[in-house]
């Protein structure tokens, strides 16, 4: 149960930011004994997979806060964030020590599954927000935005970590957070129009 929701929520993160849950996970694993990968997934924790993914996090972090930019990088998250959180997802519900059922580990497709599904869904409303927080914001909005995605991605793959009885919760107060900002924007676009054909 709780491998579950771990997994649920680092794919969710995944899919705000590929690169914070993955070397979480990968940094968690190599250095303590909070999760404990199976041996499929050892690669994860190894210095290359860290060392890339670090590589990777900094360009995000950058190439995210910069408008226009960030929906091309939007554009190539729609393969790696789903992916991630495939690979996430798969690796944590099977892990030992998040959970000593034996169900996930024997069907650690369900975990890739769900975690890929998860993923896109929060990827999904992300880059769909984006572009209209960019156009009716003139780009302003883009690097707050960015923040905040980074922000959440982290906490909830804490909170999947260490605390996964939250992550339902986390998850809620995420989709009605993304709820409110795709309406607003929408709302706030949909005035600059109407201001724009007044004659």
């Amino acid at each position: 149960m709780f491998a579950a929701l771990t997994g649920a929520g680092l794919s969710a993160a995944a899919g705000l930011n590929a690169y914070i849950p993955f070397l979480l996970v990968a940094l968690l694993a190599r250095f303590t004994d909070v999760i404990n990968l199976p041996p499929a997934y050892h690669w994860i924790e190894s210095p290359w997979a860290i060392g890339i993914g670090v590589l990777l996090l900094v360009s995000e972090l950058v190439l995210d806060k910069i408008p226009a930019v960030d929906s091309v990088n939007d554009l190539v998250g729609t393969a790696i964030r789903p992916a991630t959180g495939g690979l996430i997802g798969a690796a944590t519900q099977s892990a030992g020590t998040l959970d000593h059922s034996s169900f996930m580990q024997q069907h650690v497709w369900i975990g890739a599954v769900g975690g890929l599904v998860i993923a896109g869904l929060v990827h999904g409303a992300k880059s769909a927000a984006r572009p209209v927080a960019n156009i009716a914001s003139f780009g302003v909005a883009a690097p707050i935005l960015s923040t905040v995605e980074d922000t959440a991605s982290m906490g909830l793959s804490l909170i999947a970590v260490f605390l996964p009885v939250l992550v339902i919760l986390a998850l809620i107060a995420l989709a009605c957070a993304s709820w409110t900002i795709i309406r607003r924007v929408r709302t706030y676009a949909r005035n600059q129009r109407y201001v724009e054909n007044l004659p």
